[in-house]
């Protein structure tokens, strides 16, 4: 996962081996952290945190992802 230590990143690209994805990733510190909501990338190729705007994308795009 590219990803700073902070929830500061409103932009996160995720590989296949981060999925299921959820929002806070397990990089970003949890004092600040919202609660984990999981977020359906599989399909799109993106996705977006209803919590923190956080955007996600998938690396390689949609369908890449393992069932």
């Amino acid at each position: 996962m590219n990803t700073s230590t902070d929830n500061k990143s409103r932009q996160i690209e995720v590989t296949a081996a981060d999925l299921p994805l959820h929002c806070p990733t397990p990089a970003m510190q949890l004092w600040n952290a919202h609660p984990r909501v999981f977020l359906p990338i599989e399909n799109t190729g993106e996705a977006l945190c209803p919590y923190c705007g956080t955007r996600y994308t998938l690396k390689g795009g949609a369908g890449t992802g393992h069932h």
